[in-house]
C-alpha cells in the first residue's frame, strides 16, 4: 500500500521525496487500515457476546451514536449521527455492542442507505426482535469538498423493520423520541 501511496503522490504532481512527505506513505496505510477495519470484524460475533434474557418487552434506544465512514464511490469521508430503537422479545443487547455494531458496518467503503439498513438487519435478527428502527443523519464531504460544494446540506435514512414498520403508532414514538430537543 505505502508503494500505491507513493505512486499517487507523483501522479498528483508531488515530490514524495520532500521532508513533509517522506513519511505520508506509511501514515496513510495505517489511516486507512483504521478507516477500513470493520472488514475486520464479525457484527454477528460483536453482538452475541452480549445477549441478555430480560422480561421486556419495550422500545429501547440508543441514539446520538456518532459515526465517521467512507463514501465508497469518491472514498472521501461522511460522518453523522446513528439514532436506534428496537423492542425486544425478553432479550436485550449490552448497550455498548450496539454502538461496536454502527462502528463496524460504519468503518467499510459504504453508502449511507445500505449502512442503515445492515444496522438495521443485524439487531433485528440476532434477537429475533419484535421491531427496530434505525436513523441515519450524516453529511458527505463528496458533496461539500467537490461536486455541488453545499456545505449545510445533510442526507437522512431510515429502516423500519418488524413493528416499527408495520405499526405507524410504534414508528410515531420512536421518530417522536429520537427528534432533538
Amino acid at each position: 500500500m505505502e508503494k500505491i501511496i507513493r505512486e499517487l503522490l507523483v501522479k498528483i504532481g508531488e515530490d514524495p521525496d520532500r521532508e513533509g512527505l517522506l513519511k505520508t506513505p506509511a501514515r496513510v496505510k495505517k489511516t486507512y487500515e483504521f478507516l477500513t477495519k470493520g472488514y475486520q470484524e464479525d457484527p454477528k460475533a460483536i453482538l452475541s457476546g452480549a445477549i441478555f434474557h430480560e422480561q421486556c418487552n419495550h422500545m429501547i434506544i440508543v441514539d446520538d451514536i456518532e459515526f465517521y465512514s467512507m463514501c465508497e464511490h469518491h472514498m472521501l469521508p461522511f460522518f453523522g449521527k446513528c439514532h436506534i430503537g428496537y423492542i425486544s422479545k425478553n432479550k436485550i443487547y449490552g448497550v455498548s455492542k450496539i454502538v461496536r455494531v454502527v462502528e463496524c458496518f460504519s468503518r467499510r467503503l459504504q453508502v449511507q442507505e445500505r449502512m442503515t439498513q445492515q444496522v438495521a438487519r443485524i439487531l433485528m435478527d440476532t434477537i429475533g426482535a419484535e421491531g427496530v428502527g434505525v436513523v441515519i443523519e450524516a453529511q458527505h464531504l463528496c458533496m461539500m469538498m467537490r461536486g455541488v460544494e453545499k456545505q449545510n446540506s445533510r442526507m437522512l435514512t431510515s429502516a423500519m423493520l418488524g413493528s416499527f414498520h408495520d405499526d405507524h403508532p410504534t414508528r410515531d414514538e420512536f421518530l417522536h423520541l429520537i427528534k432533538k430537543r
